[in-house]
């Protein structure tokens, strides 16, 4: 394998500072109705693909898992063909330092997307420094223990509308937190009110029973994706009278349907000015595309109130949005606690303040207020953990005041964050996950006489914020722009051992080797005979690894013509689908087809060793035993078989 000269390398500038174009509207067929702007920049991306595939593994195919290079091979010629990787050092000390926990479980965590809070050496600290060990005390947490309280989530039932004209009841740790979260995403107090909510769902929900869909009737969403935050709306809004429709992602390379999806927004059937809600994401949480900002000035130059979904958008790349041209109606973004240990969190609703006046008065659950707590229950590591225990422990420890005065940890599923949320039981009913610290844990901190790229810092020390702020955009944007496209071409290099033809032991969804695509990953794994393995299968063999992975699913897809043969073969029915549709009025004679996908997600702290893991445990599957193998030791170890 011939390095790259250093002179045609470095030539290259890979740190976008605007990761999502402001142009190229008809990313279906190319056409683009805004000027793209011709400089070197442009150039630069545009010759960012052809210089990965030319450098990485040129002319060459693996056909067998032992015909990889070494780990340190690997990087040698990643970092010759992506020389300003070396920029990121600061982000390899920051994981070194505050989530050596990944380093000491050698767990690779590509199994979500999103923003955390806290680091894990911040919560280990405060809960060593709040329960020292001696023997009338709990023992502190050790490194490897996977949960940390963090806040108290308190439900409130009451109407988002007064809720957002009168907030005065928040306590102070709720307002530095808030006010945190607004530094870090740059959104103006004075233009956006803001409500916590239990999670992503539940803030898409508070929308849609408070539209006014009564007289904006249309709901259109963009979405590759299956998501069930915005199954959620379009179930609410449905049942509000609105009329739900979706945009469009033409196969193969899943870009928006841009002749369809204008025609639906500038439909003149649609009488009146008042359209309805258009409901859209910057960025896919599955497959990594990103949309031009343009699509939400479009809408609303045709009447349509905006909701901008920022969840899978990365750490700072709201910085580059610009919210003062835009102004969306509602935003909304989510936050975890901490990478790698507990990705349980809250969801963050912002309503354009002159917007508010629209909504209508709906009672809904779901809005949540942060309280810390005056007692922390502790569980010994050799419990077994059941979910009777924690219900039992929480019940015992549940006094009849409001405020809730103790709590258990309990892992979160691995779903989106924000997506969904473990609950437990507190007084007989059902809850959120809640998990607190103690008001002398000493977390939260008074400010300090330190500054941040010229901001002071926040009352409420939320170290994974501050470690970003200080990185910045470009630096953050550059590393893992630089491994999932290394990782990309890393998968298109596998190919099946076949005399006959090539059979690629991967595919790809959605964008491959670009400059302008998100962290996220959508691929699947074929045999040799060119049959799906089932991403379920390719997750639990992972785990076995210690690679966190997620599946997905990808839907409303668009076949031209030529593909209609294909089409057949490719689109599938979600799982289960019989028996989620039956009885089912509203799913009733629609066709819910899709592809089901394995998902692979890079954090900030994502190193080359985690792609390079995840390349060498794919690259396995080269081996046409290795599946029969990993079934049969599942089946010896009593766990559940997957069917392929």
């Amino acid at each position: 394998m011939q390095a790259p000269s250093t002179r045609e390398v470095t030539e290259l500038c890979f740190h976008g500072c605007c990761p999502t174009p402001f142009f190229t509207l008809n990313e279906a067929d190319n056409k683009s109705t805004i000027t793209k702007p011709r400089n070197s920049s442009a150039e630069n991306r545009r010759t960012f693909a052809s210089t990965t595939s030319s450098c990485l593994f040129p002319n060459t195919e693996f056909n067998n898992p032992d015909s990889l290079p070494s780990l340190q091979e690997a990087f040698d010629q990643f970092l010759r063909t992506y020389p300003h990787y070396t920029d990121t050092y600061q982000i390899d000390e920051i994981r070194a330092q505050e989530y050596y926990n990944l380093s000491l479980s050698n767990h690779v965590c590509l199994d979500y997307i999103g923003i955390g809070l806290f680091s894990f050496s911040q919560l280990h600290n405060q809960l060593s420094l709040t329960y020292p060990s001696t023997s009338s005390s709990p023992p502190p947490l050790q490194p490897h223990s996977s949960d940390f309280p963090v806040f108290h989530l308190s439900y409130k039932s009451v109407n988002l509308k007064n809720h957002l004209l009168d907030s005065g009841d928040e306590s102070k740790l709720e307002s530095a937190i808030k006010k945190r979260i607004r530094e870090f995403l740059n959104i103006s107090e004075d233009d956006y009110s803001v409500v916590l909510t239990a999670n992503r769902t539940s803030a898409f929900r508070l929308v849609a029973e408070s539209f006014p869909f009564g007289s904006c009737k249309k709901l259109l969403t963009v979405y590759d994706h299956d998501s069930e935050a915005v199954e959620a709306m379009i179930n609410s809004s449905e049942k509000r009278g609105a009329q739900a429709m979706a945009a469009e992602f033409t196969w193969p390379r899943l870009r928006i349907h841009s002749s369809k999806l204008r025609s639906m927004i500038t439909s003149k059937r649609l009488i009146s000015k008042k359209r309805g809600l258009f409901v859209f994401q910057l960025q896919s949480r599955v497959t990594g595309a990103r949309y031009s900002y343009q699509w939400m000035k479009v809408a609303q130059e045709n009447g349509w109130h905006v909701l901008l979904d920022a969840c899978a958008v990365g750490p700072k790349d709201m910085d580059s949005l610009g919210l003062s041209i835009f102004q969306p109606d509602f935003l909304i973004c989510s936050f975890y606690k901490v990478f790698g240990e507990n990705p349980s969190g809250f969801g963050c609703l912002f309503v354009k303040k002159s917007a508010i006046s629209n909504l209508e008065s709906s009672t809904t659950a779901g809005i949540v207020s942060i309280v810390s707590a005056r007692k922390l229950f502790y569980l010994p590591d050799e419990s077994s953990g059941t979910e009777t225990e924690f219900e039992q422990e929480l019940e015992l420890g549940s006094s009849s005041s409001n405020s809730f005065s103790g709590t258990m940890p309990i892992q979160a599923t691995r779903m989106e964050k924000g997506e969904s949320s473990t609950r437990v039981k507190i007084n007989g009913e059902k809850v959120s996950e809640i998990e607190v610290i103690d008001e002398a844990g000493n977390l939260f901190v008074e400010p300090r006489n330190t500054t941040i790229n010229g901001k002071r810092n926040s009352p409420v020390e939320c170290r994974c914020l501050d470690h970003i702020d200080s990185l910045g955009l470009s630096l953050v944007n550059s590393r893992s722009r630089y491994l999932v496209n290394w990782l990309i071409n890393g998968l298109t290099k596998l190919q099946h051992p076949n005399a006959d033809k090539k059979v690629p032991l991967v595919k790809i969804y959605g964008p491959k080797i670009k400059f302008d695509r998100g962290p996220a990953l959508a691929f699947n794994v074929f045999d040799w005979k060119g049959e799906k393995v089932e991403p379920i299968l390719i997750q639990k063999l992972a785990d076995r690894k210690s690679i966190s992975l997620s599946y997905g699913f990808l839907h409303h897809i668009w076949f031209p013509e030529k593909y209609e043969q294909e089409k057949v073969k490719v689109l599938e029915k979600r799982r289960c689908e019989a028996k989620e549709n039956s009885g089912n009025k509203r799913t009733k004679g629609k066709e819910n087809l899709g592809v089901r996908v394995v998902t692979a997600a890079f954090g900030f702290i994502a190193t080359f060793a985690d792609a390079y893991k995840l390349w060498a445990f794919v690259a396995q599957f080269l081996d046409a035993d290795f599946v029969e193998k990993e079934r049969w030791r599942y089946t010896a170890l009593n766990q559940t078989t997957v069917e392929m």
